[in-house]
């Protein structure tokens, strides 16, 4: 006995030699008086740990046969039975059922007591091994071994874990027959497998039939799978049940409820129930917990009630259940996506100072939060620090970031960031490639994009039906449909391992062999369907919506609403309908998007009754318009000639918080322009710039609205201004009104319009000195005619364009070229209408005015301008 003990202490004290304890442990086995002392079975317990550790199973094999051949039949039963269960505990439950069998055929008439077995089905229920579930059961049965209660439990557990759940009621309404009535476990198991499979209602069935068994767990899983599936009045049925069975609902059925609530957007019904909780307590109800406080707070998050949700976090703090890293993590995420971002930085800085470490979840809320804002130098800085305090990005870090980068087109850093991620041993995912290869697509990148692919196949990333879909759409976009329709029907026939048959993107997918589930979906063939009804192939849509329903994919709204558009954008508002009809038939709801393309649609038949009821059944519906939403009644509305009732939706997109843009003061302005309504136009010009800023666009459309409508004066002060603001001008008639205002004998404000452009610098059509030069010469200004005529060659010498452009380090604003890149003084010189006057100018030009050759004159320089550049 000395001996093995002090065999033990070896073992013990080199325990990280696997080799010498097994030396050791044959040395016991093989003397025959210490093998049997009562030290023997503690060694061989040891050794096998030490053994299944270094995976030495071989050695475990040999084991197991040294003893089986050198041990009593008792002493070798125990030493097996041994090993099997530290086999088991340690997760190896295929050897522990290959030594088990051994076992069972050498000791068949020895069988394990009860409670081994029950130790077998469990773990082997953790590990889903299901399948040594029936053997286990059918030899302890063999064995005589009688099952209790807690056996039937493991294996009705095993059932609904295999969605087996006939099987599982069955043997449940057999316990009792064999001696072990089920118990409120039984019960509790059976309810959450069937409410876990959405057998909700065959749940609540179980439990009408069984109350007996039924405890506060059991109902509490009953609500919480009701709320879950949105069917508050049951729940609130059944928690009434509860206490008229005497089970008082605690925190749990209430957070349940508080959640489900929250989920489904009634925060202000939770929020009542969340006030209960913490006030009315002569009703029994139990007081909120940690869990309580953070559901309300994601509740009031998620609906963007920031005022509400601040107002529980000082509450939180004041009674300590603002201490948890969970509760912090949720705040932070709701300050970021409710753009909160400088106060998010204050409470992670808060969090900090208390003690609280972050983890990479929180370092990930904020980089996503940041990246969603377009802050990506900021979210890079973050993840920097985020290193330096010991916590390293992850998988989720990277592709925020990468996904930021793309979302802002900015492929080239995109790609740094992913080559990054690999070299510091982080594994990009399916979803980190496919994000960079849409923006690729997106991009017009098309080799990049062939790389991308090849280097995901070769890295035997698992690419997926999205991989596909990128592909699909990308080819949509750059308008080979052909293609895009070759590759969907190969998909179903081969996967993308097809798409190299003569397709000239080959290369793309010819030797992809790690594709998982990459048949086709229905965004494959919406996004099909989409490119056809944009380039006015109706015929081969239709016959696409078609072949998906025969494929069995059900189309969605998006589906439906590509063909309501095309048809609305054609005039063919019966079509539409009917494929609302047909939408709503199939139980698609109409989305923002549906609305829109009708409410189009409608507008151009000026169907503008059609139009408030589609507006009323929006309000109805929860469906909040968007700016486009407007922007299509206001353009109807208009066209209707209602433009004074347009005014009242311009307030009601103010009041909500939707900023009208440059399009919605076009439409009002035009309009209120053709009905010569000026003054109104000039009020709305004056909203437009104060909502919009001072665009060239709203500046153009004015001027030009006003001289059209024969307001000179306001048209050439609006011009000044526009010159003032160093506006292009390629869009003002100006010429017109240069033109008009010499036909209005006004050449002075003809003549000092043109100085003015020429001393901001501006190029422009050389068109505009002739009107004045022809007006100046006919009231007898020989003179100043000429020097007028002299400024227009040393600009149109000049050359340049009318749009601002940078040489040399300088601004200059060049006049404007024809479309040969020749200067357009050339065709006034040709054109069959040219000015008499202008010719003999020429020529006067041409013999020089004693100023050297006519090619060596330069454009002049503006000195305000290199100012405002050398300040700017």
């Amino acid at each position: 006995m000395e001996q093995t003990k002090r065999l033990i202490k070896g073992v013990l004290k080199n325990s990280n030699n696997p080799k010498l304890a097994w030396h050791l442990l044959k040395r016991v086995l093989s003397s025959p008086s210490s093998s049997t002392t009562p030290h023997a079975q503690r060694l061989v317990a040891i050794t096998t740990r030490i053994l299944v550790g270094a995976n030495m199973h071989r050695e475990l094999d040999d084991l197991r046969e040294l003893i089986l051949g050198s041990q009593p039949n008792h002493i070798a039963h125990d030493f097996i039975i041994s090993m099997v269960r530290i086999l088991a505990q340690s997760g190896h439950i295929d050897d522990a059922f290959s030594h088990f069998k051994s076992l069972r055929a050498h000791f068949p008439s020895t069988p394990p007591s009860l409670p081994f077995y029950n130790l077998l089905l469990r773990l082997t229920l953790q590990h889903n091994r299901s399948h040594f579930l029936t053997w286990l059961y059918t030899d302890m049965i063999a064995a005589g071994v009688n099952p209790q209660t807690y056996t039937f439990n493991l294996l009705i557990q095993s059932l609904c874990e295999s969605r087996a759940f006939h099987h599982a009621l069955q043997l449940f309404d057999k316990m009792s027959e064999k001696g072990c009535p089920p118990n409120e476990f039984t019960l509790g198991i059976l309810v959450r497998g069937l409410c876990q499979a959405g057998l909700t209602k065959q749940a609540l069935e179980l439990v009408n039939k069984s109350c007996h068994n039924a405890n506060r767990v059991v109902y509490n899983t009953l609500v919480s799978r009701f709320c879950r599936e949105k069917l508050n009045d049951e729940a609130e049925q059944l928690v009434e049940r509860m206490r008229e069975q005497g089970f008082l609902p605690d925190v749990v059925t209430f957070n349940s409820r508080i959640s489900a609530l929250c989920r489904a957007g009634k925060v202000l019904e939770a929020s009542r129930i969340f006030r209960d909780m913490q006030m009315d307590e002569e009703l029994g109800l139990p007081r909120p917990n940690v869990t309580t406080f953070n559901l309300m707070l994601k509740g009031f998050c998620k609906r963007g009630m920031m005022e509400e949700a601040r107002g529980l976090v000082d509450t939180m703090k004041k009674v300590d259940n603002f201490v948890t890293l969970e509760s912090y993590n949720i705040w932070l995420l709701g300050l970021l996506r409710n753009r909160e971002l400088l106060e998010a930085r204050l409470v992670l800085d808060e969090m900090v100072g208390k003690g609280i470490e972050p983890n990479a979840y929180t370092y990930n809320i904020m980089i996503d939060g940041l990246c969603r804002n377009h802050m990506l130098s900021d979210a890079r800085e973050l993840m920097d620090l985020m290193m330096s305090n010991g916590v390293y990005p992850d998988t989720v870090t990277y592709s925020t970031l990468l996904h930021g980068y793309c979302s802002k087109g900015k492929v080239f850093e995109a790609k740094r960031v992913l080559h990054e991620m690999i070299r510091n041993g982080c594994h990009p995912n399916t979803f980190t490639c496919n994000t960079l290869l849409h923006s690729l697509w997106k991009e017009g990148r098309t080799l990049e994009a062939e790389e991308m692919l090849q280097k995901m196949n070769e890295k035997c990333y698992q690419l997926d039906t999205v991989t596909c879909n990128i592909v699909v759409n990308g080819l949509c976009r750059n308008g080979e449909l052909d293609k895009a329709i070759e590759i969907v029907s190969e998909m179903w026939t081969n996967g993308p391992t097809s798409l190299d048959k003569g397709n000239s993107f080959a290369s793309l997918v010819n030797s992809i062999r790690n594709v998982s589930n990459s048949l086709p979906d229905v965004i494959t063939y919406t996004t099909l369907i989409n490119g056809l009804c944009k380039v006015g192939r109706l015929e081969e849509a239709k016959k696409k919506f078609i072949e998906m329903m025969a494929r069995n994919l059900q189309p969605d709204s998006a589906t439906y609403d590509t063909f309501i558009r095309s048809f609305c954008k054609q005039g063919k508002i019966s079509s539409a309908f009917r494929v609302l009809k047909d939408m709503e038939r199939n139980g698609c709801s109409k989305t923002l998007q549906t609305y829109n393309s009708l409410i189009l649609g409608l507008g151009s038949k000026k169907q503008i009754f059609e139009i408030y009821g589609l507006i009323d059944e929006m309000r109805e519906k929860g469906i909040c318009p968007d700016i486009c939403t407007y922007n299509n009644i206001i353009s109807c509305l208009c066209k209707g000639g209602k433009a004074k009732d347009a005014i009242s939706l311009l307030h009601e997109m103010l009041d909500k918080g939707i900023s009208p843009n440059i399009s919605s003061f076009k439409i009002l302005i035009k309009a209120f322009c053709n009905s010569s309504d000026f003054k109104l136009a000039c009020e709305l010009f004056g909203v437009a710039l104060s909502t919009c800023g001072h665009k060239e666009a709203l500046y153009s459309l004015m001027f030009n609205e006003l001289l059209s409508g024969g307001q000179l004066s306001e048209a050439k002060e609006l011009f000044e201004a526009s010159v003032d603001r160093f506006l292009t001008l390629k869009n003002f008639m100006y010429k017109d009104l240069i033109e008009r205002l010499c036909q209005d004998e006004r050449l002075d404000d003809a003549n000092s319009l043109l100085h003015k452009l020429i001393d901001k610098g501006y190029g422009f059509d050389h068109a505009s000195f002739i009107p004045v030069i022809d007006g100046l010469s006919k009231r007898g200004n020989k003179q100043q005619g000429d020097e007028l005529a002299k400024r227009m060659m040393e600009l149109t010498l000049g050359g340049g364009n009318a749009d601002r452009t940078y040489q040399n380090g300088k601004r200059t604003i060049p006049g404007t070229q024809s479309r040969d890149g020749e200067s357009d003084w050339q065709d006034i010189i040709n054109r069959d209408g040219g000015s008499g006057i202008a010719l003999k100018t020429l020529k006067r030009v041409q013999k020089g005015w004693g100023q050297g050759n006519i090619s060596s004159l330069q454009p002049q320089e503006n000195d305000f301008l290199d100012y405002y550049d050398a300040r700017g």
